[in-house]
């Protein structure tokens, strides 16, 4: 629990919360919740049994419907605000001030959280954009020996032509759609197969 509510100091607070009004206990969590901006919020086990004690010492009463208790303060708990007004005081001061440093801090992460995705984000974006780039984009021709010419020329303009379409068209097929592990595995096996016979052709 924050310190805000040591040495008994929610109690008096609840005793705050019921002289607005009869209220079940969830009311109160609520109530306590919008009080520090959804940052903090007590559970049901520490504000039932305060109320319990509350109603022992006779400061707050209940009535039950439909399975559920609603408190109201008493005039002895009454009598106990106004004897406890400048403690209560204090404690609105600083729930403020608590309120205040929360809203800092959760600003703070709220903001470390935001670059740090942003920072991954922009990573994941360059390294998605270097590993399409190496993958897809056709490499550079080679270059045709200086005494081509005639029809030899007009063949390597075609291998060319051929190798440029063949690079786009494999790089369509992979944008396309996803693909299972094993067809992946498969296409490379294909295309080192065809790069070995190529080889073998060519040297």
């Amino acid at each position: 629990m924050t310190a805000v509510f040591s040495h008994g100091r929610l109690r008096l607070y609840l005793l705050k919360l019921l002289d607005d009004g009869p209220k079940h206990g969830y009311e109160l969590i609520r109530l306590l919740e919008d009080r520090f901006l959804g940052l903090y919020a007590p559970s049901a086990g520490t504000i039932y049994p305060r109320l319990q004690r509350l109603e022992a010492e006779g400061l707050v009463s209940h009535t039950a419907a439909g399975g559920r208790k609603t408190y109201e303060i008493t005039d002895a708990g009454r009598a106990e605000l106004r004897q406890r007004a400048g403690e209560l005081t204090a404690l609105e001061t600083d729930i403020a001030a608590s309120v205040a440093d929360l809203s800092s801090l959760a600003g703070e992460i709220r903001s470390e959280v935001r670059g740090s995705v942003r920072d991954l984000k922009r990573e994941l974006s360059e390294a998605t954009r270097q590993t399409r780039r190496a993958r897809w984009e056709a490499p550079p021709p080679p270059p045709r020996p200086t005494s081509t010419t005639g029809p030899q020329a007009e063949l390597f303009d075609e291998l060319d032509q051929r190798l440029t379409a063949f690079t786009a068209e494999v790089g369509r097929l992979m944008r396309a759609r996803q693909f299972s592990d094993t067809q992946l595995r498969t296409a490379i096996r294909l295309l080192d197969g065809a790069l070995d016979g190529l080889r073998r052709l060519l040297r």
